[in-house]
Formats: structure tokens, C-alpha cells, sequence
């Protein structure tokens, strides 16, 4: 798809990394396509790339069973609204990018009145209600997957799939520099430096702050040359982290930065870490990790009621690596000695640490690879396809 044949997209992205995503995206298919339009919800990024914004990625930024009932009314309506809007735009395609709690109900309505749909990132559909394959084969003509093990369960359930890789990869080198990481950062270059991760969301801050600080204290007591640093992803959950560290006691000095995960991840030694993205990111930045994660109790109480979870793994890194490198610590497992334990039992292994330096430069390799190029190229094979059988038809 070339030249000067337009292209017009329709695009819902949610919350900030859905926003990075989608302009990336964007970008991608622009490159390939000038005449492109897009539009739908957008954040920042999306708008600065040329996306006419009907209403703010961050109206979708809701997680956790009870916080999404206290949304659903005005969610509900925001579909219904878009779903009528996306129709009489008549786009080429829908782009759903993660979000998939909102995407997917939105691309089945679009994809039952004959628009081609597009799912950007996977819900982890392969790790629990795997029920679920089956309503996203019915809404969405292909899954775009950041993750390579993705595709063999969409395959094994007759769903069109194709691995991108993972945008974070490509914006992550190979090789991390501690040293000017620390520099940025004002930090001895030689000090053990334990990074504290809660969380990107204020709910889990609120879950996990009081452990992940319990953990500090109790590896302070045993190794007061350790240093200790937290990037808090909102001055919000920053707020929040500072209120926990008044309560708990023995908590050593930590300095408390805003945003920086990345550069935080490339000057550490080690990080504790809440499940999730960050996962990922200290993946990449091939340092030793041990992940947290506390559900709601509701949440919880339902997954393991109704035996929801399918993986034995829940963090990204032992999934990636296929075995568990890293370890992982969920509900009441989750202390802050548990946490300090682990952590300083992996940190004075060497052979540990060069097995996992070996399997994390693999991972990494793996995902990298220009994500939004191959997530632009997939989509525009896909609308060439569709075109074609318009016009044969």
C-alpha cells in the first residue's frame, strides 16, 4: 500500500503506554502511507502524531474489579458513542491498541458491521480465562502480539496472529551503562543500588509499598552499605510511597525520583519489582529481579474460586525465559522479609547471575526488532487482503 492512496484509521488507545504505542504506530504507518488519517482516543504522544483525538487515553486508564463497576456506566457510554461515531467515519480499519477489557467489546460491534479490526497487544488470554480466545476471534480479524509464545496459543485456537515484538526492546540497548546511569542519577558508582518498584498504578502502591519498604529495612539491617532508590511513576503514587515510609520503621534512607524507571533499572544491581511492565523493563536492563503481586481481595478471592489462572508462572520474565529464573512472590506470600531473602540470596550467587544475564540477553534479542514497523507492515498486508477480496467479490 503506497503512493498516494489514502489510508483513514480508526484508533482507540488506553492510558500512557497505549498512547507510546499508538504513536509509534502511527508514525509507522505514515512512513508508509502519507496520506493517513487517524482518529478515535488518543493521548498526547498520538495527538503530537496526527490522530484526531474524540476523546483522552486516559478516560480508559481503569484497573481492578471494583474500580472498573464504579466506571462501567460511563465506559458503556463512551463504547456505544464511539461505535456509532467509527461507523458513519467508515474507516479503512479499527485498531484497538491494549485496553483489550474496552477494545474488544468495541472491535466485535465495529467487526459484525464489516470493518476489518485490529487487537494491538494480546490480553494475557494464554494465562487466565483462556475462555475468552474464542469472542476475540470473533471481533477481531488479527492479534498483533508483543510476545513470541503468544502466536502458538492464538494458532492452536484458529485465530490469526503475528508476533511484532516489543517496543520496549527496541527502545532499550543490549548493553546498559551502570555507570552513566549514575551519574545522571547523582550516585556513587560503586554502591550497591537496590531499586524498589510498586507499582506504576496508586492501587498498587498501595498494596505493595508497605512490603517493598519492610524489604529495604530488612536488608539495611543486614547490609547497611546497600543504597536504595524508588521511581514513582506518578507524583500521586510518589505521595502515596512517602506516606507508607513514614509508617514502617528501620526504613534506610531512599531516594525517591519521578519517572526514570528506565534509567533507575540501568543503575541498579538488583530491583524488587510489582508484576507487570517493569518486569520487562529490568528484563532488558538484564539486572536480578524478584516480583510481587497483591490482587484486590476480591480479585483474588475469584481467581482462585473459579481456577482462573492457566500459567504456572504470573511475571513476564520467567514466562519469556520458560522456567522460573526469577523469583515470584503473590498474595500472602509477599512480605518484606520474603522479599530481602530472596533478593539477597540471588544477588551473592554468581553462577545465578550469569545464567540469568545469558537467558535475559536472549529474551532480549527476541523482542527486538523495530515493533511498529512490523505491527505497520502486518496491517497494511491486511488491508491490501481485505481490499483484494472486496474487489474480486
Amino acid at each position: 500500500m503506497t503512493g498516494a492512496a489514502p489510508l483513514r484509521v480508526g484508533i482507540v488507545a488506553g492510558e500512557s503506554s497505549g498512547d507510546q504505542l499508538g504513536a509509534a504506530l502511527i508514525a509507522a504507518l505514515r512512513e508508509r502511507v502519507p496520506a493517513l488519517e487517524c482518529f478515535g482516543v488518543a493521548g498526547p504522544k498520538m495527538i503530537a502524531a496526527g490522530c484526531e483525538a474524540w476523546a483522552g487515553a486516559e478516560e480508559l486508564a481503569v484497573m481492578g474489579l471494583t474500580e472498573v463497576v464504579r466506571h462501567l456506566p460511563r465506559l458503556l457510554g463512551l463504547r456505544a458513542s464511539l461505535s456509532r461515531r467509527f461507523l458513519a467515519a467508515g474507516p479503512d480499519l479499527f485498531v484497538g491498541v491494549d485496553a483489550p477489557e474496552f477494545n474488544l467489546g468495541l472491535a466485535k460491534r465495529l467487526h459484525a458491521k464489516g470493518l476489518t479490526t485490529v487487537q494491538y497487544v494480546s490480553p494475557q488470554v494464554w494465562a487466565w480465562r483462556q475462555g475468552r480466545v474464542r469472542g476475540i476471534g470473533r471481533a477481531c480479524d488479527l492479534v498483533l502480539c508483543l510476545l513470541p509464545f503468544e502466536t502458538g496459543f492464538y494458532s492452536r485456537h484458529g485465530v490469526p496472529a503475528t508476533f511484532v515484538g516489543h517496543p520496549l526492546a527496541d527502545q532499550i540497548p543490549l548493553e546498559v551503562d551502570r555507570r552513566d546511569a549514575r551519574a545522571a542519577l547523582g550516585l556513587s558508582p560503586s554502591t550497591t543500588l537496590v531499586a524498589l518498584l510498586p507499582g506504576s498504578r496508586v492501587g498498587e502502591v498501595e498494596r505493595l509499598g508497605v512490603d517493598f519498604l519492610q524489604a529495604a529495612a530488612w536488608l539495611h539491617e543486614r547490609r547497611p552499605d546497600f543504597a536504595f532508590i524508588a521511581p514513582m511513576a506518578t507524583a500521586r503514587s510518589r505521595e502515596v510511597f512517602q506516606t507508607k515510609q513514614a509508617e514502617v520503621t528501620g526504613v534506610p534512607e531512599i531516594l525517591v525520583v519521578e519517572g526514570r524507571a528506565q534509567q533507575v533499572l540501568a543503575a541498579c544491581d538488583a530491583a524488587i519489582v510489582a508484576s507487570g511492565t517493569a518486569t520487562l523493563e529490568t528484563l532488558l536492563s538484564r539486572r536480578p529481579m524478584v516480583v510481587a503481586y497483591r490482587f484486590g481481595s476480591l480479585t483474588a478471592f475469584l481467581l482462585r474460586r473459579l481456577r482462573l489462572v492457566k500459567v504456572p508462572y504470573f511475571s513476564q520474565p520467567n514466562l519469556l525465559v520458560g522456567r522460573a529464573l526469577v523469583p515470584e512472590l503473590l498474595q500472602e506470600q509477599v512480605s518484606g522479609a520474603a522479599l530481602g531473602e530472596a533478593l539477597l540470596g540471588r544477588l551473592t550467587d554468581r553462577e545465578y547471575l550469569r545464567t540469568l544475564d545469558e537467558e535475559f540477553r536472549k529474551v532480549h534479542e527476541t523482542l527486538q526488532g523495530d515493533a511498529a514497523a512490523r505491527a505497520a507492515e502486518a496491517i497494511l498486508a491486511l488491508v491490501r487482503e481485505r481490499k483484494g477480496q472486496g474487489s474480486s467479490g
